[in-house]
């Protein structure tokens, strides 16, 4: 066996189970379905920001053993965590296909609610208000300017959930934004419905779409209208939102001789909530830049975690009692020629048997309120809870 063998067999995994595993990323009606696993990732990509890295080497190899093994134009699926030293869960999948057909025809979902055995969020309500204080005074304090907290919510249901189902109700309940679906190495799986775009890139052109700044619907249309254009003109969300495009534009600028930033945000809508967006496009200066490479670049934004970004991460770990995981990290797919697209994982949860795991975040400023804040993340877990079939009240 040679060394780069020798090497590869460190991250490569057999997809032996009886069920092979199952992986979706949805993009507006283009679908990408794929299953069983050829190789397994788990390389951190901590440096994958940087084209030598060894993150970035270990992806192409496993790309090209696949093309070797006889897989046909093999991509890379998965997920990379928050924490980019944490291990990622990559994947080159045996077999994928892309489709194209209306998200309607997806299904319309089912009305079933399962049965809520316990429940549990990760701090309660007075440990994330808690926190929330304790950031607003840091500000005050220190140049830090924003930080994401962010809570989970655990249920133990009184039967096993049904993925196929959730999945169904998502694409119902929410047509437009990035459905996706990833095996876990610990054997569960990681889905959601993202609004926001962290990088694609198809040739020498790149785009991403940054959300900061948000506020929930109302059934009501007049009082929806009302408090989507409150948002458009509140001066906290506007300076968090700016904050994101600044970062990002830091980065880009670099390495595109092109880049096109609006003077300012607009409104985009999902099912449960209005966010400020703003859609950024450039030319790569070096086309054959890959898109992990830009996203890695691009993570964590301060969309996710704050700013400045290594101090804001700082405040994170002492405010927040438990790991993130793969929640606020990326999720997507990418192939040889360094194409693809990946999204922030967010407006996700994790499903083991009975047992799921929410998250939701919210990005904290010196404005902030404690008891505003709270209710953003209860807002924000409404997506999946709907989806779930559980009551918009639990968790609350």
């Amino acid at each position: 066996m040679t060394t780069h063998q020798k090497e590869h067999e460190r991250y490569r995994t057999a997809d032996t189970s009886a069920q092979p595993a199952q992986f979706l990323f949805r993009t507006g009606p283009r679908s990408l379905r794929a299953q069983g696993i050829f190789t397994r990732i788990t390389t951190p990509a901590g440096n994958g920001g940087v084209s030598s890295s060894t993150f970035l080497a270990e992806v192409g190899a496993a790309l090209e053993q696949a093309r070797r093994a006889g897989i046909d134009n093999p991509i890379v699926m998965g997920a990379i965590p928050f924490d980019t030293h944490q291990p990622s869960c990559l994947y080159v999948p045996r077999e994928h296909s892309w489709s194209e057909a209306p998200l309607a025809d997806a299904g319309q979902g089912q009305a079933h609610r399962p049965q809520v055995h316990a429940q549990r969020s990760i701090p309660d309500e007075a440990g994330f208000k808690a926190a929330v204080t304790q950031a607003i005074a840091n500000f005050r304090t220190s140049s830090i300017r924003k930080a994401v907290l962010s809570r989970q919510l655990e249920v133990q249901l009184a039967e096993p959930a049904d993925v196929e189902q959730i999945l169904a109700n998502l694409a119902a309940q929410n047509r437009s934004g990035y459905h996706f679906r990833v095996p876990m190495a610990d054997g569960g799986e990681l889905i959601g419905v993202s609004p926001e775009l962290l990088v694609r890139k198809q040739g020498d052109q790149v785009f991403t779409n940054p959300l900061a700044g948000s506020a929930k619907r109302r059934a009501d249309a007049t009082e929806d209208r009302e408090v989507g254009e409150a948002l458009l003109v509140s001066e906290k969300d506007q300076y968090e939102h700016r904050l994101v495009i600044d970062d990002i534009r830091h980065v880009l600028e670099p390495v595109c001789r092109a880049l096109d930033v609006p003077a300012g945000p607009s409104l985009l809508s999902t099912a449960a909530m209005w966010h400020l967006s703003t859609a950024l496009e450039g030319t790569l200066r070096d086309p054959q830049t890959s898109v992990l490479q830009l996203a890695c670049q691009i993570h964590p934004t301060p969309a996710v975690c704050g700013a400045p970004t290594q101090l804001a991460r700082k405040l994170i770990d002492l405010c927040e009692p438990a790991d993130r995981g793969l929640f606020a990290g990326m999720v997507g797919w990418c192939d040889s020629h360094g194409n693809g697209e990946w999204v922030v994982t967010i407006r996700c949860g994790t499903v083991h048997h009975d047992r799921i795991r929410l998250f939701a975040g919210a990005g904290i400023v010196e404005a902030s309120c404690p008891e505003s804040e709270w209710k953003e993340t209860q807002a924000k877990l409404g997506t999946m809870l709907a989806a779930c079939g559980l009551d918009a009240k639990v968790g609350a």
